[in-house]
């Protein structure tokens, strides 16, 4: 019998490598491949759902860009809730692993309390938020108004919505709880007690022992909390919908942003034009907008964690 030749072995090598990957190929390219690549073709198309695509050049770029009035409002609430919410939910979520595992008795009763806000449901969580801060019967206005501070207007002013939206973020931040307490956990103790031998203080021991061992971890959160935020739909559109009082029935459409454009972001926009306004191609632009901007913000972010392991080697 004739031996493999080397050619023969590494193309059988290469084969079986093939078989073992085609799960994860044919996913690929049937859930992520296809979907971007339709997704840049009908962005260069006029498409309402009904009729067959015609080639439109770049007419839908310069709608969203240029014509189209809600496009830069949602861009700019979207980072703001990027830079803001993702930040403050890591520092939040951060300081309570840390307060709890301190903590040395109770610790379950507490873990519990604080992850179950996470298991609420957005919408219902959203709602029951709405009726908290409304400006004129929410029982949060009527506590400041007792204590002689000035009540927000929340949910119904534009300069209070996206904080009050970051508010909810933060009463549901259960599962970056969870996930900083795994990793405090984990970081040794033989570490803290050299620290504390060598005279270091609370803060230093925190900076320069607990951060350098959860660093991985707080650079999933960030970069999941980023994606996540860029996905950012049901809360500001329900908040808007409940504040506005409209009431949505069959023929009524409701302009997502209530008040004044505040909580409008980009996911809400790709369903206004796709869904709402029959408009794919602009729709389609809006989202690789979004794919566009995810992808800066991951990118940026793992290079500079990249840059921080070199320095610290």
């Amino acid at each position: 019998m004739a031996t493999p030749t080397l050619a023969a072995k590494r193309r059988r090598a290469a084969l079986r490598t093939l078989a073992f990957m085609s799960p994860w190929l044919i996913g690929f390219a049937v859930f992520f491949a296809y979907p971007l690549i339709s997704t840049v073709y009908f962005s260069f198309m006029h498409y309402d759902g009904f009729r067959s695509p015609t080639w439109s050049g770049g007419q839908n770029w310069a709608y969203v860009f240029e014509h189209y009035p809600l496009f830069w409002p949602a861009l700019r609430n979207t980072l703001w809730l990027v830079v803001v919410l993702v930040s403050l939910r890591v520092v939040f979520g951060l300081g309570v692993g840390l307060l709890i595992t301190k903590i040395k008795t109770g610790t379950g009763v507490f873990r519990t309390l604080f992850y179950l806000p996470y298991l609420a449901p957005p919408v219902a969580a959203t709602m029951a938020f709405a009726f908290l801060l409304n400006p004129g019967t929410g029982p949060v206005n009527s506590v400041l108004e007792k204590a002689g501070m000035t009540a927000p207007g929340w949910f119904n002013d534009p300069a209070w919505s996206k904080p009050a939206l970051t508010l909810l973020a933060l009463w549901g931040v259960g599962d970056l709880m969870v996930v900083f307490m795994a990793a405090l956990l984990d970081v040794p103790a033989e570490q803290y007690e050299a620290a504390q031998l060598d005279g270091a203080s609370a803060w230093q021991r925190f900076r320069y022992v607990t951060l350098p061992n959860i660093s991985p971890i707080v650079m999933f959160a960030v970069v999941t909390g980023v994606i996540q935020t860029m996905q950012y739909y049901a809360q500001p559109l329900i908040a808007g919908k409940v504040a506005s009082g409209v009431i949505q029935g069959a023929g009524t459409q409701f302009e997502p942003g209530y008040p004044d454009r505040s909580t409008l972001t980009l996911p809400q926009l790709v369903y206004n034009l796709g869904f709402q306004r029959f408009d794919y191609g602009s729709a389609c632009v809006v989202a690789l907008v979004l794919f566009a901007l995810s992808m800066v913000f991951t990118a940026t972010l793992m290079r500079r964690r990249g840059g921080l392991i070199q320095a610290g080697d």
